[in-house]
């Protein structure tokens, strides 16, 4: 029967493996230093000293980059899509995975849609799509890559750019729901479900 540093030590292996599974850069960071930081404790506990020390290392090294990550400004920009081009390559690359949270159907390089790249540090982080009726904006799609899912994108297009859509004559954004996590997603960026399966966000 394995003693109950033994079971420490399976823990910090299985904790630092699922940090190995996050798409997301931060959510691995905050796992991985976790899982690393059990494993210090078990290499103390069994007098493994390289195991310990290194596994520290790993700690502060998981801890410098979330330093990083939490205190370095990032810079935010939108960006109407000029090339189509690069917007259907975008679209073809990450279209799997747009359809894990949201299901839509239109050609989305339909010049009546109005189309923007969402910007960050001058990388193209995600894209909106949504196709107008008079004051309403019905997004097909809102999507951030895997590796800036950490909703200040989300933050950045719904809160700091509400100007963007008053300007255009917007006043109201509408959605269908997507996955269970779309949905948590949209009622954190401020969107209402309704009786008619929507959810809508007044600007």
């Amino acid at each position: 029967m394995p003693s109950w540093q033994e079971w420490l030590g399976y823990v910090a292996s299985l904790i630092v493996l699922v940090s190995l599974l996050m798409s997301s850069v931060k959510r691995l960071r905050w796992i991985n230093l976790i899982g690393s930081l059990v494993f210090a404790v078990y290499g103390f506990l069994i007098s493994a000293l390289p195991v310990a020390l290194m596994n520290l290392g790993i700690v502060m090294i998981n801890a410098y980059y979330l330093y990083q990550m939490y205190t370095i400004k990032d810079y935010f920009k939108l960006m109407t899509v000029s090339d189509l081009a690069y917007f259907n390559l975008f679209i073809h690359t990450h279209e799997k995975d747009m359809k894990a949270f949201m299901a839509f159907d239109e050609a989305l390089d339909n010049p009546q849609l109005i189309k923007v790249f969402m910007l960050r540090n001058t990388v193209p982080a995600g894209v909106l799509v949504g196709k107008r009726s008079e004051q309403t904006l019905e997004i097909l799609v809102d999507y951030v890559t895997p590796t800036y899912r950490d909703f200040k994108m989300g933050h950045f297009l719904y809160e700091d750019q509400v100007s963007f859509f008053k300007e255009q004559g917007i006043t109201k954004l509408v959605t269908k729901p997507g996955s269970e996590k779309h949905q948590m997603y949209l009622k954190r960026m401020g969107f209402k479900p309704t009786d008619n399966h929507l959810f809508v966000k007044n600007l």
